[in-house]
């Protein structure tokens, strides 16, 4: 029996980059390139006509911006879209708007001058395409920038002022728009919170900045050295992994470099590992959605070690992967969609241990 092939199309202003896509998504044997576009005029014909499977979408284009496009098509045509971004600052905030709009993933720009660049970069944009083809879109209720939510209410919103507490998530395909729905209504008072998503470097300064907005809590991108305190959230920096470590009553975050885990850096096993040793039954852990297996194992050695442990389901889920990959590995306590994950996330976080 024939698979049938992922039909993609690419829009990109540039031609070399049109045909660098190309080359790299055509080296798979299970992806066919149907079209490209030079801009959003001539993708929005060939979208109707071809009907494609992914598209591969420019964030900066002239005559129409690739988030305008984006925010036009998810209207009328609701497909996976998966952005590709520059890894300026403005690059990486209008790719977090792209992904509040409904696109699946984003991948940066691989480097045309350098050959060891677009190796590095071809495996990822392969494997976030084929993630895309089976994705599920979810599209955004509205076309203005998201505000905090009101936070949960209920008797485990005003207990949380001990350090040792900790709530552990980590995310990859579809987990900047699910770790925002679970962080923009926590109360303020919310345990100490460590986040592992995948990002490169640069999207996760962009990424915490515009949560800390959002959120009631604080919410930084991880330095070294960080105390985790009651009322804020770490998220792990690109290229960087982040462990946590006890120092007295307190848990302090290690930032660091180190080989890939799971070809992952960060990585959420090495988050999760260090909780399941340091933290224990006085953590509470969450994996959402996102492609592959990273996190299946470290939310097993935590469960061994006492922690409550959270995975989102199928059908709240961009990218079924992790969260499955945790289930299978039996690390998994209770399954939820993603709308009810706070709320547990609080109700377990107030029967973790009176003292550490």
């Amino acid at each position: 029996m024939t698979t049938r092939k992922i039909r993609v199309l690419i829009v990109d202003d540039s031609a070399a980059m049109r045909q660098l896509l190309t080359q790299i998504l055509t080296s798979d044997p299970d992806i066919d390139i149907i079209g490209t576009a030079s801009d959003p005029y001539f993708a929005r014909d060939k979208i109707r006509d071809l009907k494609p499977d992914v598209l591969t979408l420019d964030v900066e284009m002239p005559r129409m911006d690739g988030v305008t496009f984006l925010e036009k098509l998810m209207r009328a045509h609701p497909m996976p879209v998966v952005m590709v971004s520059s890894l300026t600052q403005k690059g990486c905030e209008v790719t977090l708007r792209a992904l509040e709009l409904g696109a699946v993933d984003f991948f940066a720009k691989p480097e045309l001058d350098t050959l060891q660049g677009v190796e590095n970069c071809a495996k990822e944009i392969i494997a976030k395409i084929k993630a895309a083809a089976s994705a599920h879109v979810h599209i955004s209720k509205s076309s203005k920038p998201l505000s905090a939510s009101a936070p949960v209410t209920g008797k485990a919103t005003s207990q949380f002022r001990m350090t040792h507490q900790l709530i552990a998530i980590g995310a990859s395909t579809g987990g900047t728009e699910a770790i925002r729905e679970v962080l923009t209504v926590l109360p303020a008072d919310t345990p100490g919170i460590v986040i592992v998503q995948h990002m490169p470097p640069g999207f996760t300064a962009s990424f915490s900045n515009r949560l800390d907005t959002l959120c009631n809590i604080r919410v930084k991108e991880a330095q070294n050295g960080d105390k985790v305190l009651p009322g804020h959230a770490y998220v792990a920096p690109g290229n960087l992994h982040t462990s946590v470590v006890r120092s007295g009553a307190q848990y302090v975050l290690e930032v660091k470099d180190g080989p890939p885990v799971n070809r992952h850096r960060p990585a959420v096993d090495v988050m999760f590992d260090s909780c399941a040793i340091h933290a224990g039954k006085n953590v509470v852990a969450a994996i959402l959605t996102g492609m592959g297996d990273d996190g299946a194992r470290g939310m097993r050695r935590m469960r061994d070690a006492g922690a409550r442990t959270i995975a989102q389901n199928e059908e709240s889920c961009v990218v079924y992967g992790m969260p499955k990959e945790a289930v299978a590995h039996g690390g998994v306590e209770t399954i939820l969609p993603l709308d009810r994950i706070a709320e547990e996330l609080l109700r377990l976080a107030s029967k973790l241990p009176m003292a550490a």
